[in-house]
């Protein structure tokens, strides 16, 4: 695998300097990588539970709708 770059941007004098990342900033960018990932994790265990929720209520003739209405 080949080592991460940073892209640094000067607006000013427009200036481009690209560098390999340093070990603080690997350290970071492999965080910033699991956090995602548990983050997207997260997500779909939601998604997938409001379906299923979703499912029983469809299963019992309901909606949210009428959840909500039931004051519930």
């Amino acid at each position: 695998m080949t080592k991460p770059q940073i892209k640094i941007y000067n607006c000013e004098t427009q200036e481009e300097i690209i560098r390999d990342a340093t070990a603080e900033e690997l350290a970071q960018i492999e965080k910033d990588a699991i956090e995602s990932a548990r983050l997207k994790a997260e997500a779909e265990a939601k998604a997938q539970a409001k379906a299923a929720a979703q499912a029983k209520l469809a299963a019992l003739g309901l909606t949210v709708s009428d959840l909500e209405a039931l004051g519930l």
